[in-house]
Formats: C-alpha cells, structure tokens, sequence
C-alpha cells in the first residue's frame, strides 16, 4: 500500500465515528418528506408554486397614440426653406401653438359662461350626463312691500316655497334678511341651481322658519318638540363646556400671552355662561361636562335641562330656526343661546332685559366699531382648540380655512335670520313708503 492509499485509509476511519454521530441526529433520506409535512410552517396559507404568466401578445408593438390636429405639434410639420428660414420654427393655423386660436377659444368658453349654457353635443339628450343648464328666466331680483309684508320678486313672479307653493313673505322688521335673500337669487346663474339646496343655504333656513310658524298656526308643536329635543343633546356635550386638562408642568403648553388652553376655555366659559344666567336663564347653573381624568361627559343638574327646554319652546319661529342653526354649526347650545339673545329683534325670550349702562356699553363705539358680541366671538368661542392648534402645528390648506369661513357663514346667517328693528324703526320705514 501506498503511503497516500495508507493515509486516506487513516483519515476514512478517523471520520467514521463523526458519520454516524451526524446520522442518528438527522432524519434518514425515508423519513424525510413525512418530516418535512409534520413541521409546523411559518405561514398558514398552502404553500404553491409560482405561476408564470404567458405572454398573449405577439408581433411588434403598437405605434404610439398621434396627437388631433390641434393640438399637434408646430414642429412635426415640414417647413418650407422658402418661407421659414432658420431656426424658428413655423406655426400653422388652427394649431394649439397659434395665439390667435387660444384667443378665439377662450372667448368661446366666456361666452358660454355668460349664457350659463353647455355645447349641443354635451348638452344633448343623447348625450352622456343628461340635460344642460337652463338659463335663468329672471332678469332682475328686488323686495317689493305688500300688505306690510316684504316680497322677493323675480321680475314680476315672487319667490314660492318649494313645498307648499306659497309666496315668500318677510316682516317689515327683518329689511337685512329680505335684502340678503334677493342677493342670494341674484347670484344664481341658471335656473337648475335654485333646486341645489347648498346654492340657496338662506332661503332653506327661511323655509324652515316658516314651517315651524305654520304649524303653529294649525295647533300643532311636532317641529318645535324635535327640534328641542334634538338641541337638548347637546347640553351634555357643549363644545364650551369641554376642557383640556391642565399640563403637567407649568411652563408647557402656553400661548404667547402665558394662558394656557384649559385658562382660555375657562375664560370663554365664564363670559358665555354668566350672561345666560344673569339674562336668560337666572339661577341656573352650568357646569363643566368633562373631568380631567374621564372621557364619560356627565349631565347637569336637576332642574337645568327643564329651564332650558321651556326657554326654547318660547322663542318664535325665527329665533328657534336661528338658534337650531347656530347650534348645529358649532356644537354649542350655549354659545347658540348668547347668539341669539343678543341679536334677536324680539329679546330671545330674555328674562331680565339689559340695564341702561349695559346699552349704552353695547351701543359706543370704538374705532367706528360696535362693541357688541356677535359672530366672531361665537366663532372663537366654539373653536378654541382648533384655533389652539393650529396655531402652534399650521392650518391644512382647504381645509381649516375651509371650515373656518364656512362656520362664521353659517353663525352669520342664524343672526341675519332672528335680528330685526324695533317697533319704531318699522313706523319710521312705513311713513318713507
């Protein structure tokens, strides 16, 4: 034997031992698959073999999608030597290169606008999306005075409730909500928006006012009891009564003046709630819904939802229509309530009327300003914390914004629906006619 046989005869029984050492602790080649099926795999789901899509398409590619003419392209067309020497390319006419037809198209778009019209082809029958814009069959929207009523008139025809077919009619002493409603008519381009109720916000809220009147004509209560019923809800979970908890420390989470969020709702709660239960609701008392350690609003005291409920049912129509409106709008029966007593022609149902100082304090001026609570104190009021953060973190573009202009429209529109003149200015009115 070999001296290289001899040594790998040596290093074979040398390895033997670690052979079967690594045999008995290993699954033979038998046992194997059935191993590899009892093993308990990662996943739930069959494991499957991967599926190779065939290719269907065969051929050469497609050609490429060729623009109308026009909208081609100035330099796909051959230029003349002649006519067009170097570099500047040659523009056709009708192409979407050439001024002159950008010009003739856009003034078509204009004066389609103008006539609040779509093309014949879109605004076919046949064509997909129905029927086009109708014009507008009033020229021209004013208030006319009838039988000591206020009408809006388009042209000659006055404007009708969309369900009961009734005339519109307005008293004497809301001149700002009569005139604010000629307005919306007159910016209404077609005669298809009067049916969109988001085009017509103010003449919606002045259909349910005068729902509600006409009901209580008949005798009966069913939308003034929905409606308090509704409005009662958000006693126990007043956007004004619900504060932030304090911070942990003392110097975190201030604004610029040093308050802090939960010292600013205070605030705010404290100017709302001590002129409702010095004017409207005397007695009464308001607390705060939420606890710092709780997400669970608890309900007032006995007796406070009573007061408030026989406070709504006598209000009139406009002012319960202003106030379910500004309720809904900012979540705040509160703020709502201070609204509308403050701007109401009629007092808002107020127990205790103003002291002479008080008037004389709400009517001054300041800097050609009337220093009186209105719609941007409601709006502040009811969001404080949105306000809050988006002052430290930035607005997200139409979207604060959004709703921020949206609230004051809607708050404006409760005020434009309960204010009104006196008595004597309604005399003064009617002698100038």
């Amino acid at each position: 034997m070999t001296p290289a046989a001899a040594a790998a005869a040596m290093r074979m029984r040398l390895a033997a031992p670690l052979l079967r050492q690594r045999a008995a602790i290993l699954p033979s080649s038998r046992i194997l698959p059935a191993y590899r099926n009892s093993a308990r795999a990662i996943h739930s789901s069959p494991s499957e073999q991967a599926k190779v899509v065939p290719v269907y398409g065969t051929g050469p590619p497609p050609e490429p999608p060729k623009p109308a003419a026009e909208f081609a392209s100035s330099t796909s067309s051959p230029t003349h030597p002649s006519r067009n020497s170097g570099a500047i390319p040659e523009i056709k006419e009708g192409t979407a290169a050439d001024p002159w037809s950008r010009i003739s198209r856009r003034k078509r778009q204009a004066a389609m606008l103008r006539a609040a019209t779509l093309p014949p082809a879109a605004g076919s029958s046949t064509a997909p999306g129905g029927i086009g814009l109708k014009r507008r069959f009033w020229k021209s929207v004013n208030v006319v005075t009838k039988n000591d009523m206020n009408e809006i008139h388009l042209d000659s025809r006055p404007l009708r409730r969309p369900d009961t077919k009734s005339i519109i009619r307005l008293p004497l002493t809301k001149p700002s909500l009569a005139s604010a409603l000629a307005i919306e008519w007159d910016q209404l381009v077609s005669a298809q928006q009067a049916t969109k109720q988001h085009l017509i916000p103010l003449t919606s809220l002045v259909c349910r006012a005068l729902d509600i009147a006409d009901e209580e004509s008949l005798g009966k209560t069913d939308i003034r009891n929905a409606i308090t019923t509704v409005l009662l809800r958000y006693l126990d979970t007043d956007s004004l009564l619900c504060w932030a908890p304090a911070p942990a420390h003392p110097e975190d989470g201030r604004n610029d003046a040093g308050y802090t969020l939960r010292e600013v709702q205070e605030e705010a709660y404290s100017s709302v709630v001590s002129f409702l239960t010095t004017r409207v609701w005397p007695g009464v008392t308001i607390v705060p819904v939420l606890d710092e350690t709780s997400i669970m609003p608890r309900q007032q005291e006995p007796g406070t939802r009573e007061v408030v409920q026989g406070w709504m049912l006598g209000l009139s129509a406009w002012e319960l229509a202003a106030l379910e409106r500004a309720t809904l709008a900012g979540k705040s029966l509160l703020v709502a309530a201070r609204l509308v007593v403050e701007w109401s022609g009629d007092g808002g149902n107020a127990v205790v009327a103003p002291t002479l100082e008080e008037e004389k304090e709400m009517n001054n001026t300041h800097q050609n300003k009337m220093i009186r609570w209105g719609v941007e104190e409601a709006a502040r009021a009811v969001s404080l914390e949105v306000d809050w953060q988006t002052t430290q973190w930035g607005e997200v573009e139409d979207t604060h914004d959004v709703e921020k202009v949206d609230l004051r429209r809607q708050l404006g529109s409760a005020v434009l629906l309960c204010a009104g003149q006196g008595a004597t200015d309604v005399s003064a009115n009617k002698a100038k006619l």
